[in-house]
């Protein structure tokens, strides 16, 4: 790994086992993010996207390959990649704040201390005055934002995110794309998303990378030389925004999105 690259895939192969058959799910996939870095992975439905992120974060292992992280040994990278999946899980008997701080206290943190390092954030993350409030009355963005700051709590610099806001109305997930890029560009973490999203990888990513169907390899990575910072209502209709996205959707229409 050189010095500037915060985590490396060599050859990740993945496999299951259904109905007593071997299913080859990631088949020898490289893939490089450099620090501070927002890299996002698009592909077919069902292609495995998910399954890289497992084991990026450790919550599966490959059957072959490398991974390194920059100071986190491979065989223990679970609980030191921050990792925010499709659904908010935030839990309905827990206020907002009492929800941010799940996570410090599964570390061992004091609830008073835990409490004290959220409350300095919400007004960041868009949730001062909802600090008492319970999840049932917080907008989609909102529960998005209140699972963010729990996820950014935890201090890690790699942060993975399984389509954040694949739930969220067209305009509002507009503006949680502006918001987490206007985040990621403040406190400057490596991240890694998944989307389905054309639009979103481009406006937010430094680089994309474009999977096969399952079994998934890597088609095609397209760096993204769109000046930063961007705006979405300015950035989506330049010329080379939809040039990037038509390369894009190029190399997806050449998958069969249904096995």
């Amino acid at each position: 790994m050189t010095s500037d690259q915060k985590i490396k895939l060599q050859s990740i192969s993945k496999s299951f086992s259904i109905d007593g058959k071997k299913k080859l799910v990631l088949d020898g996939i490289n893939l490089t993010v450099t620090k501070g870095e927002f890299v996002s992975i698009i592909g077919p439905s069902g292609c495995g996207k998910t399954t890289l992120l497992n084991v990026i974060g450790g919550l599966e292992e490959p059957n072959e390959g490398v991974i390194e992280i920059e100071d986190v040994p491979s065989d223990r990278r679970l609980g030191r990649i921050g990792y925010m999946q499709q659904k908010d899980l935030l839990f309905p008997w827990r206020t907002v704040l009492n929800n941010t701080i799940l996570g410090l206290e599964m570390q061992g943190v004091a609830r008073k201390d835990a409490r004290q390092k959220a409350l300095e954030l919400t007004d960041t993350f868009g949730l001062k005055g909802f600090e008492k409030q319970y999840p049932f009355v917080l907008s989609g963005g909102m529960r998005q934002r209140a699972a963010f700051l729990r996820t950014m709590l935890l201090g890690e610099d790699v942060i993975l995110l399984d389509e954040p806001f694949g739930s969220l109305d067209a305009l509002t997930r507009s503006k949680m794309q502006e918001w987490l890029m206007n985040l990621w560009q403040s406190l400057k973490k490596t991240i890694i998303l998944v989307t389905h999203d054309i639009d979103e990888a481009l406006l937010l990513s430094d680089r994309i990378y474009v999977l096969t169907a399952r079994p998934a390899k890597v088609r095609t990575v397209l760096n993204v030389t769109l000046p930063r910072p961007r705006h979405y209502h300015k950035t989506v209709a330049q010329p080379a925004f939809l040039r990037m996205k038509a390369r894009l959707l190029a190399s997806l229409h050449k998958e069969k999105w249904f096995k």
